[in-house]
C-alpha cells in the first residue's frame, strides 16, 4: 500500500471509529444518563443533534492532533500490530487524561462521572484499535502478495550475500524485496581487510539474485553504492559482512550517509556499532537497524511545533525592527537587503537559505566560494555589526517556518564545500540525517570556521548532537545562543 494511500486509509478509519466512540459515549452519558444526570452539556431534545455534531467535531479534531503529535501517522512499515496497539493504548490514555483536566473537571469530584470517563476510554481505544487492526491486516495481506514491498540492496561478501538473501526470502511478512547486491570478493579468504578485495555486481548463472534491473548495471567498485541506491530506488540496505570487517562496514556507513535509506545488519555486528543501533525483529527476521534517530515522535512533533511558533513570533513581532534593519542595509550599501544562497539540507536536498546581506555585492566574484573570516574585508560597516549581534540570521526564521531548517541543528553548508568536506572528513554527510539549524551544538561549543581542522572539530560536535538529540539539549543550545547574542560574542 503506497504511503499516501495508507495515510488516507488510517485517517478515514480513525475519523469513523472516533465518531462512533463519541456517539456511543454521548448517548450513554447525555441522552440515556447511565451515569446520572450530567453537570455539563445537559441534553436538550431540541438541540441534541446540533450539540452532538459540535461535540463530535471538536473531539475528533482533538484526537487527530494527539495521534499526529505522537507519530501514529508515521510510516510503520511491516511493523507488529501488537506493538502498534501498545503504543495506541499509551496515546489514548494520555489523551483521555488531558480531557479529564481540560474539559471534564467534574470528573475530579465524587460521583459517577469517573465511570463515564473510563467508559469513554474503553470505547475510544477499542474502536480505534479495531479500525487500525483492519487497515494493518489489509497492508500485511498486500505485502504477502508482493504489493508495496520495500526495495532492498545487499552489500557483503559473496557467501554471506547468498545466506542473507535466503533468510530474507523465508520471511515475506518483512516486506523486503532484494533488487540487487554488491558482492565483495577477496583472493585471500583469511585476510579480511586485505587490499586484494574487489567489488562486483550481482551476476553469474549461480546467482538467484539476478534481476532485469541489476543485470544492466555495471558495478566495479563499492563506490557505486550511492548510485545504485538512487537508480534502483532502494529503501533498505542490508549489510552482510563479518563482525571483524570494521573497514568495509565503516565504508558502507560513509557511502550511505545522507541517503534516505535504512541500514540493517545481522546481530553479530552489535559490538562494532555500539550505541548507534537498535535491535529489530521483523517477523522473525533478526536485523539491527543502524543509526536510528534517537528523538521519539512526540519530541519531534514538539520540536516542529516550537519551530513554527517561535519563527512566527520572531518574524511578526519584530517586523518593524526588521524593516528598519532592511532600510539601513539599503541606505548604507548597494545591493539587495536579503541575500539568497543555495545550501544543502536534510538528506542532501538543496534549498535557498535567506540572510540579511552583510557583505558587498559580488564579494566572491574574483575568488570563488571562500570562508568568511574574522574582520573579513568583504563586510560592510553595518554588516559587521549585524554578524556580531547574529541579527543577519533573522531571515532564516522564514526557512524554519517553511520546514527547510529547524531552530537547532547542524549549520547548512554550500554544495561546493559539502563535496570538499565529504572527501576530506569521514562521516561528514551524516550531518544531513537531520534538518539543518540556525544554531547548533557545534556553534555554541566551537569557534567560527577558519580552517579544515575547525570543520573537523565542529563535525564531531554535530555528530554528538545527532546521536543525543532531545528537547532538553535543544533548549540548552538555544539559551547559550541567546547569551552569546546578548553579550555580543558572535563573529
Amino acid at each position: 500500500m503506497p504511503r499516501k494511500t495508507a495515510f488516507i486509509a488510517l485517517l478515514s478509519s480513525d475519523v469513523l471509529t472516533l465518531s462512533l466512540a463519541n456517539l456511543i459515549f454521548y448517548l450513554t452519558r447525555f441522552s440515556w444518563n447511565w451515569y446520572g444526570t450530567p453537570r455539563i452539556f445537559p441534553a436538550d431534545p431540541s438541540t441534541e443533534t446540533s450539540l452532538f455534531i459540535l461535540f463530535n467535531a471538536v473531539l475528533v479534531l482533538y484526537w487527530l492532533i494527539v495521534f499526529s503529535f505522537f507519530g501514529l501517522y508515521r510510516e510503520r512499515y511491516a511493523s507488529s500490530r501488537f506493538d502498534e496497539l501498545v503504543l495506541l493504548m499509551k496515546v489514548v490514555t494520555v489523551g483521555v487524561l488531558v480531557l479529564i483536566f481540560a474539559i471534564y473537571i467534574d470528573a475530579l469530584r465524587p460521583g459517577s462521572s469517573r465511570q463515564a470517563i473510563f467508559f469513554y476510554w474503553i470505547c475510544t481505544l477499542g474502536l480505534v484499535a479495531l479500525g487500525r487492526i483492519f487497515i494493518r491486516s489489509i497492508q500485511k495481506s498486500l505485502i504477502l502478495r508482493g504489493r508495496g514491498v520495500h526495495k532492498a540492496l545487499i552489500v557483503g561478501w559473496s557467501d554471506r550475500v547468498a545466506e542473507l538473501y535466503d533468510e530474507v526470502a523465508k520471511y515475506p511478512e518483512a516486506g523486503l524485496e532484494v533488487v540487487g547486491a554488491i558482492r565483495l570478493r577477496r583472493e585471500n579468504q583469511s585476510s579480511i581487510n586485505s587490499e586484494s578485495e574487489f567489488y562486483d555486481s550481482i551476476g553469474g548463472d549461480d546467482s538467484e539474485l539476478m534481476t532485469a534491473q541489476v543485470a544492466g548495471t555495471d558495478v566495479s567498485s563499492i563506490e557505486a553504492l550511492p548510485r545504485l541506491i538512487d537508480e534502483l530506488k532502494v529503501q533498505d540496505v542490508l549489510i552482510a559482512l563479518g563482525s571483524e570487517d570494521h573497514r568495509p562496514l565503516l565504508e558502507v556507513l560513509h557511502l550511505c550517509d545522507g541517503k534516505p535509506v535504512r541500514l540493517k545488519l545481522v546481530p553479530d555486528f552489535y559490538s562494532i556499532i555500539g550505541g548507534m543501533s537498535r535491535t529489530e525483529h521483523m517477523y522473525g527476521l533478526p536485523l539491527i537497524e543502524v543509526l536510528p534517530l534517537p528523538m521519539p515522535a512526540w519530541e519531534e512533533s514538539t520540536k516542529r511545533l516550537g519551530d513554527v511558533l517561535i519563527s512566527s513570533l520572531v518574524l511578526l513581532l519584530g517586523l518593524p525592527l526588521w524593516i528598519f534593519v532592511g532600510l539601513i542595509i539599503r541606505l548604507t550599501s548597494l545591493g539587495p537587503v536579503v541575500y539568497r544562497q543555495r545550501r544543502v539540507g536534510r538528506h542532501g536536498h538543496p534549498f535557498k537559505m535567506y540572510k540579511f546581506r552583510t557583505m558587498r555585492v559580488n564579494a566572491e566574484e574574483g575568488t570563488g566560494p571562500v570562508w568568511a573570516v574574522e574582520n573579513d574585508p568583504r563586510y560592510t560597516t553595518f554588516g559587521r555589526w549585524l554578524r556580531k549581534a547574529r541579527l543577519d540570521e533573522v531571515p532564516q526564521f522564514w526557512n524554519v517556518f517553511r520546514g527547510d531548517m529547524s531552530l537547532v541543528g547542524p549549520r547548512p553548508e554550500r554544495p561546493f564545500f559539502v563535496k570538499q568536506f565529504a572527501r576530506e572528513i569521514p562521516l561528514y554527510n551524516r550531518r544531513h540525517r537531520v534538518k539543518p539549524g540556525i544554531t547548533g551544538w557545534a556553534q555554541v561549543k566551537w569557534r567560527y570556521d577558519g580552517s579544515l581542522e575547525d570543520v573537523r572539530q565542529k563535525v564531531k560536535y554535530d555528530l554528538f548532537y545527532i546521536e543525543n538529540m532531545s528537547l532538553r539539549m535543544d533548549l540548552k543550545i538555544l539559551f547559550r545562543t541567546i547569551r552569546t547574542t546578548l553579550t555580543g560574542k558572535g563573529q
